[in-house]
């Protein structure tokens, strides 16, 4: 009576942002804009938060638009790695 389990496998989370620091190995900083409206005021508000993110063959530069992918814990800071390059920068 062996019973077979499956794990599930979830769909990883994804965020589009724009590469400010490609300084260590293997390793970039992302920055995603979000924009939500101001509960009170109604304005919109952009909010940004700062991802390191696992880029293996160091091809990130500062100022790509790169997509990213929820990934397990590969250090204490990240936990999102580089799925695509969207745009190269210019320079």
């Amino acid at each position: 009576m062996t019973e077979v389990t499956e794990k599930k496998k979830t769909n990883p989370k994804t965020r589009v942002g724009v590469v400010v620091s490609n300084k260590m190995e293997k390793t970039a900083v992302v920055k995603v804009d979000s924009r939500s409206p101001h509960r009170v005021f109604k304005k919109i508000v952009t909010s940004s938060k700062r991802f390191y993110i696992h880029d293996e063959k160091n091809e990130v530069n500062i100022g790509d638009r790169v997509k990213i992918e929820e990934t397990r814990p590969l250090s204490s800071l990240k936990r999102w790695r580089l799925k695509e390059i969207i745009e190269k920068s210019v320079g």
